[in-house]
């Protein structure tokens, strides 16, 4: 698989790009795994480890776009899932599958998705926090999501938010279901602009700490500019792909160049001039003649 950026714009901070509409740089960490290509179904593509216990799906069609998850074996029911939605930058759902792929390489002779959970909620923001984003804490029943899809946090809640309050992290840290969806990481506007990420409560640590760190990076993203959201427009910082150009001269700034007075520039002196002293004239020595 190869992916190759376009776009007229682009785009900063990179969490307000919205989606590229292909979605292909968020499988390019996981390019050399199998991938499955489907016809019928809402699952468009599905790319699995080789032991199968990793299941990345690509629903173009749904509104969460992306959705991963692991089992203890290929067999075995889901233990942690991750969903990305339409509005979620690629680039920033490639964080989350680099750092799955490593994982996996690293520990793929191993368990590396049966160990309990982490108990502190710090651990999976902690790049957020130590970029000095702001923590509050909000109480129970907490309605989240864009409208048509809502989930509820029962609490305590812990917020965490970008200093510009452009994006943030919410978690609730009371739930006890080890399949409920305890982070949701957000960007952009509220409504159907606004991406979201959600994590199940035993969803490794460290896969969401990536994920938040990547909201961080400051590099731009490329987009085209009219197929960007309105309202993502108005929060991010757009720079053209290529400077405009000079705008092309007027007849009156053509007529005044052709009346513009000559440059003063400076004129040499003469070689030999008035104030120059002519050199004195040579004469043959005497008693010699000049030769004809």
């Amino acid at each position: 698989m190869t992916y190759t950026p376009e776009g007229d714009v682009y785009v900063s901070p990179r969490y307000l790009a919205g989606p590229d509409w292909c979605g292909d740089a968020a499988f390019v960490p996981v390019r050399h795994w199998p991938t499955l290509h489907l016809e019928d179904g809402p699952c468009q593509m599905l790319i699995t480890s080789p032991d199968q216990r990793i299941r990345i799906g690509w629903y173009g069609d749904d509104f969460d776009v992306y959705k991963i998850s692991a089992s203890e074996d290929a067999s075995s029911p889901t233990r942690w899932s991750a969903t990305f939605n339409d509005a979620f930058p690629a680039e920033i759902v490639a964080a989350f599958t680099t750092a799955l792929e490593h994982d996996w390489e690293a520990r793929k002779d191993q368990d590396p998705f049966t160990e309990a959970p982490s108990p502190y909620w710090a651990t999976r923001v902690q790049p957020l926090l130590d970029a000095g984003w702001t923590t509050r804490r909000l109480p129970g029943s907490v309605t989240l999501g864009a409208p048509g899809r809502s989930s509820r946090a029962h609490g305590p809640f812990v917020e965490v938010t970008a200093p510009d309050g452009t994006a943030g992290v919410s978690i609730d840290v009371g739930s006890a279901d080890p399949d409920a969806e305890t982070v949701l990481l957000w960007a952009g506007p509220s409504g159907w602009h606004r991406a979201e990420a959600r994590f199940t409560s035993r969803t490794p640590a460290h896969l969401i700490a990536a994920t938040a760190k990547a909201l961080l990076d400051p590099t731009p993203v490329l987009r085209y500019r009219d197929q960007l959201a309105p309202e993502l427009a108005e929060m991010a910082q757009l720079t053209p792909l290529t400077p405009p150009k000079p705008p092309a001269p007027t007849p009156l700034d053509i007529q005044r160049a052709r009346h513009r007075a000559p440059a003063i520039t400076t004129h040499s002196v003469p070689r030999w001039s008035t104030t120059t002293r002519l050199p004195a004239t040579a004469t043959p020595p005497v008693g010699r003649s000049a030769r004809r």
